[in-house]
């Protein structure tokens, strides 16, 4: 269960908290030291009538918790909103990007596809309610931020919110470095319309009940010795040839 306060820590979560304004923002704490760092994080603030409270290291180290580097910013803040999967079908267009993760537990690795999933123009994330982490401080600090502007939806049965995405035009593509398709080898038809790309956790990949409802299971040639990308890696490849395909295609 979410709290109804969190403490955001790190210059571009909080910067990108204060302009995405999706979740309530309470007070900002600065170090006064930090002050001409981050001008751009107070105007924000006071536009939005958010109290700014000068605070010293070890005040900033209390609210964020032991082992956090601040950089001299916290931000007290309500959590951000989960959807729910059909919240994300009914708003999708024509040539709609989303992502789901399957059992993708890791925190850093979560931010960073979030990260990835954003800059590649993805509308959305689909998460489990279970096997997935909650939106901590800690995965809006691994995301950089692009948390506080990409929706997120749980799924309580993955399977079947899939099923769901189908009955709406969706192409699903599940990543699949063993026995799938060349990513680079996909035709045109296949690479256009509304599509989500579904990543399993490393080592275990996606679940039968799972890869039951994939379209086109995709794989990503690799020319080394090692035969596999971490799972935020290979999400980078996937969304921005995907992206590149279809910006080819019109």
């Amino acid at each position: 269960m979410q709290s109804d306060r969190e403490i955001l820590y790190g210059v571009h979560p909080v910067l990108e908290a204060l302009r995405a304004g999706r979740r309530r923002a309470l007070r900002l704490h600065l170090r006064p030291r930090a002050r001409d760092e981050v001008q751009e994080l107070e105007r924000l603030a006071r536009a939005a009538d958010v109290p700014v409270t000068e605070a010293d290291e070890a005040s900033l180290s209390a609210l964020a918790g032991p082992d956090t580097r601040t950089q001299g910013v916290a931000l007290e803040a309500g959590p951000l909103p989960e959807l729910e999967p059909e919240e994300l079908v009914t708003e999708g267009g024509e040539q709609d990007l989303l992502v789901a993760l399957d059992g993708v537990e890791d925190p850093q690795n979560v931010g960073a596809i979030v990260r990835v999933a954003e800059a590649a123009g993805a509308r959305g994330l689909i998460l489990t309610r279970r096997h997935a982490p909650p939106l901590t401080p800690a995965l809006a600090r691994a995301s950089a931020g692009a948390i506080e502007h990409l929706p997120i939806a749980r799924a309580t049965n993955l399977a079947q919110t899939l099923k769901i995405l189908k009955n709406n035009g969706y192409w699903v593509f599940g990543a699949d470095s063993g026995q799938g398709e060349d990513l680079f080898g996909l035709a045109d038809r296949v690479v256009s319309g509304r599509r989500l790309v579904l990543l399993g956790a490393e080592g275990r990949g996606l679940r039968p009940a799972v890869l039951d409802q994939v379209d086109h299971r995709v794989r990503i040639p690799l020319a080394g010795r090692i035969d596999s990308l971490n799972v935020s890696t290979a999400a980078a490849v996937l969304l921005f040839e995907l992206r590149r395909r279809q910006a080819l295609i019109g």
